[in-house]
């Protein structure tokens, strides 16, 4: 079996270790950090696939390891959320994380999770590209360049921006957004899909008007209107 290494942050170590042993079984090897300093250090040291991030953590919250990590790094992030409040989810989608689970949860749906977190971001055979007039897309090595210049994406956002591209042209609403991307909860759906699309806008350069790539349609959602060169998937 493929072990898969997993970091998770925090601090209920009695908890972090039933879930260790849960995890194993799944082929995924849980590495356990219960603060931020040692947290960020497991993350440089052990380059793991995932990151588990607790939000009530003591010192720095996990909203401040997530605002850290995403300066350097588009590692997939799940936020755990004991309170889980909608402005937990949200403050959680604005800063990077690519899902979130309320705590107390079961342990098999965060195996669920993970495992379609991982299976969306591994790399395939074959280079398939999706290219437009200033902006290219691999889908394979899931790498974005605009005017030619490499954009760091998390997995959330190369999944809205692929979602999108595999559309150009067409008017996509919010609830056919939020079908086509996890991470995006229908309880939350318009300010959620607006938070996402308003990241990736900022970093594919796509803020000003009028658009280059993503459109919105007033009343309804968004339309990529890049201009193709070829597609090739």
């Amino acid at each position: 079996m493929l072990v898969i290494k997993v970091l998770l942050i925090d601090d209920d170590k009695r908890h972090s270790e039933l879930l260790r042993t849960y995890l194993g079984r799944f082929g995924i090897d849980l590495l356990c950090a219960t603060d931020a300093d040692s947290g960020l250090a497991r993350l440089e040291s052990a380059e793991p696939k995932l990151l588990l991030l607790d939000v009530m953590l003591p010192g720095r919250d996990g909203f401040e390891i997530c605002r850290e990590v995403r300066k350097k790094s588009s590692i997939p992030i799940v936020m755990l959320t004991a309170r889980g409040d909608v402005i937990d989810r949200v403050s959680g989608l604005e800063l990077g994380a690519d899902d979130y689970i309320g705590k107390p949860f079961e342990p098999r749906e965060l195996v669920a999770r993970i495992q379609s977190i991982l299976r969306r971001v591994e790399t395939r055979g074959g280079l398939r590209r999706l290219a437009f007039n200033g902006i290219d897309i691999d889908i394979d090595a899931r790498t974005v360049r605009v005017d030619d210049q490499p954009v760091e994406l998390t997995s959330m956002e190369f999944e809205l921006l692929s979602l999108l591209a595999r559309n150009a042209g067409k008017k996509m609403s919010r609830d056919e957004i939020q079908a086509g991307v996890r991470g995006i909860d229908a309880a939350i759906q318009t300010r959620a899909v607006d938070i996402a699309i308003s990241r990736l806008r900022q970093k594919i350069g796509d803020a000003g008007k009028p658009a280059r790539f993503i459109q919105t349609v007033w009343g309804r959602g968004y339309a990529f209107v890049g201009r193709p060169v070829r597609e090739d998937v």
